[in-house]
């Protein structure tokens, strides 16, 4: 028998609410879901930026920054599109806080924030009183040592993609697994993908899509110069360890987490990607299954 979904654990009794930058469309609704929260007893926390945007000027209502939201709040209500929801599953992540995300859908795709502003209120309703289901999804936690020393440290929902920048010629890059020396690859890059981001660079650099309850990793390379280096699926346990070689002589090499943020990579730093320890926690939409989703937005198995 397939794994059941989670259910949301404990009391909710405060909202954390965030918006796409500039999300001007949603301003009357900021208010309607603030009124609709406190009704009920549970507080309205605004990000900062998504109180301004309010009709009102959230000027009722506590507010923080993204990055102090997962400290405050039982759970986030993310307004927009998928890179909305990944900078918030990132900041949770970092926090190392199990704080539950409902995403909904402001954006072309809307793949990870699924929910539609019909189904906005009964998904919020669930929520709160404990009844959605909820989907617990890998996370990577990436470190980049130059001499040994951490000097960056990142988590990701989707990928860690370590590439060439726009200029430069293609890399070679050392690849081990746990220690144990894998290829040498001559690249344009190399994703690390979690199975949540198999459907984004992932997918569209060739790679498998993996279903989300998977345990797995996926490490894929981009547009490789050897047609027999193909995407590898590894264990979620595995440490992945990148290295662009000395020789290879790049001028611009880069690791950049879930496409938010970009951080330089120098020749002979090593990029160590494994999974994080707290997953995310997704409210999924109780009205269709990943299957449906794949073929409502990528059009999967279409004939």
């Amino acid at each position: 028998m397939p794994d059941e979904p989670a259910s949301l654990t404990g009391a909710v009794r405060t909202v954390g609410i965030t918006a796409k930058l500039r999300l001007h469309e949603a301003a009357d609704l900021l208010d309607t879901l603030a009124s609709w929260l406190t009704t009920r007893g549970i507080e309205p926390v605004f990000e900062v930026d998504t109180a301004r945007l309010a009709a009102s000027g959230g000027t009722h209502y506590r507010t923080a920054t993204r990055d102090e939201l997962p400290w405050l709040v039982d759970l986030v209500l993310v307004l927009g599109g998928d890179g909305t929801l990944l900078g918030m599953a990132d900041r949770i992540a970092q926090a190392a806080r199990d704080v539950p995300i409902l995403g909904v859908n402001f954006g072309s795709l809307g793949f990870l924030t699924e929910i539609t502003l019909p189904e906005l209120y009964p998904a919020l309703d669930s929520a709160v009183t404990g009844r959605a289901q909820v989907d617990e999804r890998l996370m990577l936690q990436c470190r980049i040592l130059r001499h040994r020393t951490p000097v960056s440290e990142f988590c990701a929902l989707n990928d860690v993609v370590v590439t060439r920048g726009s200029v430069s010629r293609a890399i070679d890059f050392s690849v081990w697994v746990d220690g144990q020396f894998v290829a040498r690859f001559k690249a344009d890059g190399i994703i690390v993908s979690s199975p949540t981001g198999s459907t984004a660079y992932n997918l569209a650099a060739g790679g498998p899509i993996v279903c989300p309850t998977v345990d797995a990793f996926v490490l894929t390379p981009i547009a490789p110069h050897t047609l027999t280096h193909r995407p590898v699926v590894l264990p979620a346990t595995s440490e992945v360890h990148i290295q662009p070689l000395r020789e290879s002589a790049p001028q611009d090499v880069h690791a950049t987490i879930d496409g938010q943020i970009s951080c330089a990579v120098e020749t002979d730093d090593e990029v160590l990607i494994a999974r994080h320890a707290v997953p995310l926690r997704l409210i999924r939409a109780a009205t269709r299954n990943y299957f449906d989703v794949l073929r409502r937005k990528l059009r999967w198995a279409e004939r």
